[in-house]
């Protein structure tokens, strides 16, 4: 399908792809699997195109063609692309697109923690590109392009990030140092791909602002990629979905979002988290049954030589019952994540107790396996956090294998029930993590977490990672568990359109400390915090329907 440029104030596109095809030799004969076929594109001089659809769709595929980034075993054909290099140039067609990296096309990758060398500052990644684009610089006029840049985007005390490392950056201020990165070159275009999926709302808000406000003041072009049809409905002039190597439906954004044409769109619209069965309001069995409580924690960490401990949870209390879902939410640096440690016994507090069933957790190895016996822990990304060496059946049953549960033949029948209970076919029990998709593996997770029958399931940032139809089928999944087994569920997320959907209760965190609480409804909807109101300030406007304007959905949380 081909995508026609709208009506715009310059007629002319800065970029202009006609028929890309993107295949791959199998590894066994000689076929070829296709990635992208037949797919043409315009993004016009000043505007916003995204493109959205699942994983395997071939949205990577295309971000690589563009700027010939494919492997090599890869085969790439375009019939046609152009160029347009200044408002008043003609396009130039190009034969390779190796030619647009840098100075004609700047890359903002998905994953600043992978896209940063760990071990060089940041000031190096500035130097290396100084000398690429303009040939023979020192040191000393590279350091100050470099602060005027970091400033430009908006990074604070940019003279003292130089000599910092990516690690002890924040995850908002490392993807502001990849835009000044990829701007370095001076480009045209910028091609954005999933720059805010790992961000909490407000960072990814702030992210997405900065996008805007550096396309109006340099005259740039965006194509941003984007599994979250949300983000791309607020953001972007015109719209291209795309599956299975196609693009299926393309448009300006509010026709294709209020008149969805295509099937797969529609499914796309109807899996956003709003869409998920509402739950019914949490009633805890008589008497109450408390699963986990934190009384008072509080975890501080040493500063630099001349700075003072950084406070990271203070005072924090919660209690979780039986079948219930608390959720907790906050920017980054709010201390999720430390209290998350405190809770999963990763770390012990400076003050204040953690109790399973009423009793409170001592000192010493026997509480830590009581604790991880009982609660245990589902982490963001499953492909790191499952053994790539390990058969998926094998993997399943680890857990029980490290608290000699059963025997060998006991422990493979329950991985096998397991992968059932988390609607895996039994046949992927043989196969390594590395054959699965982001979806499959984090069913796997799952079930791996559930092989012990803990009380309690602390599920961090489960879904963030995956595309919008994958993320509602395990969301909907894990409530069906949850009724059927009765665990709690603890939920850390940054995505409040998740927490609304599947939370009973949520916890507001700020500066280490809980500045809001209560039930999920009451305070998305009369929130009394600043905090809460910026968080939810920042979530992405729904879709727009027939019977709003745009200004309408902006103002409408959720």
């Amino acid at each position: 399908m081909t995508d026609t440029l709208a009506t715009t104030t310059d007629q002319r596109p800065v970029l202009r792809l006609d028929g890309l095809r993107v295949s791959y030799p199998e590894r066994h004969g000689d076929g070829a699997t296709r990635a992208v076929d037949d797919l043409s594109l315009t993004v016009p001089a000043g505007g916003t195109v995204a493109v959205v659809g699942a994983s395997g769709s071939g949205k990577s595929t295309l971000v690589n063609a563009l700027l010939g980034l494919t492997p090599k075993a890869a085969r790439v054909d375009f019939r046609r692309l152009e160029f347009r290099a200044g408002a008043d140039a003609e396009a130039r067609v190009v034969t390779d697109p190796r030619e647009l990296r840098g100075r004609a096309v700047g890359l903002v990758p998905q994953d600043p923690v992978r896209s940063l060398d760990p071990l060089t500052r940041i000031e190096a990644h500035f130097f290396e590109l100084h000398r690429h684009f303009l040939g023979r610089i020192d040191r000393a006029a590279s350091r100050r392009r470099t602060v005027a840049a970091l400033a430009a985007v908006g990074v604070d005390r940019p003279a003292r990030r130089l000599r910092q490392y990516p690690h002890e950056l924040s995850g908002g201020l490392r993807q502001r140092v990849l835009i000044a990165l990829a701007l370095v070159g001076e480009p045209r275009l910028l091609l954005a791909d999933e720059p805010t999926s790992n961000l909490d709302a407000t960072v990814q808000r702030r992210v997405l602002d900065l996008f805007d406000e550096v396309r109006a003041a340099r005259g740039l072009s965006l194509l941003l990629v984007t599994h979250d049809i949300a983000v791309a409905g607020e953001r972007a002039d015109r719209l291209l979905v795309m599956r299975d190597g196609r693009i299926v439906e393309s448009g300006p954004t509010r026709e294709v979002l209020t008149r969805p044409q295509d099937p797969y769109t529609q499914r796309l619209l109807e899996s956003l988290p709003s869409r998920l069965p509402a739950r019914p309001a949490f009633r805890p069995a008589s008497p109450p049954r408390i699963v986990l409580a934190a009384d008072g924690l509080t975890r501080s960490f040493a500063g630099g030589r001349r700075d003072a401990p950084v406070t990271a949870v203070q005072d924090v209390s919660l209690t979780l019952h039986r079948g219930q879902t608390v959720a907790v939410v906050g920017e980054s640096g709010a201390g999720k994540s430390t209290l998350l440690r405190l809770l999963t016994g990763l770390a012990t507090p400076d003050r204040g107790t953690v109790a399973l069933d009423g009793h409170p957790l001592r000192p010493g190895r026997p509480a830590r396996a009581a604790l991880a016996r009982r609660v245990q822990l589902v982490y963001q990304n499953p492909a790191s956090s499952l053994n790539p060496s390990l058969p998926v059946g094998r993997t399943v049953a680890e857990p029980l294998e490290a608290h000699h549960v059963g025997t060998a033949r006991s422990r493979a029948e329950r991985a096998a029930e397991l992968l059932r209970q988390v609607e895996l076919p039994a046949e992927l029990a043989q196969r390594r993590p590395t054959e699965l998709s982001g979806g499959q593996l984090q069913r796997v997770a799952i079930a791996r977490a559930l092989a012990l029958e803990p009380d309690v399931v602390v599920l961090d940032e489960p879904v963030s990672a995956l595309d919008q139809a994958v993320r509602f089928a395990l969301l909907r999944l894990l409530t069906e568990l949850q009724a059927r087994l009765g665990v709690g569920y603890l939920l850390v997320s940054h995505d409040l359109g998740v927490v609304r959907a599947v939370a009973d209760e949520v916890l507001v965190m700020h500066r280490g400390r809980i500045v809001e609480s209560g039930p999920t409804e009451a305070v998305f909807t009369t929130p009394t915090s600043p905090h809460t109101r910026a968080l939810l300030d920042a979530v992405p406007a729904p879709h727009p329907t027939p019977t709003t304007t745009p200004e309408q959905n902006r103002t409408t949380p959720l």
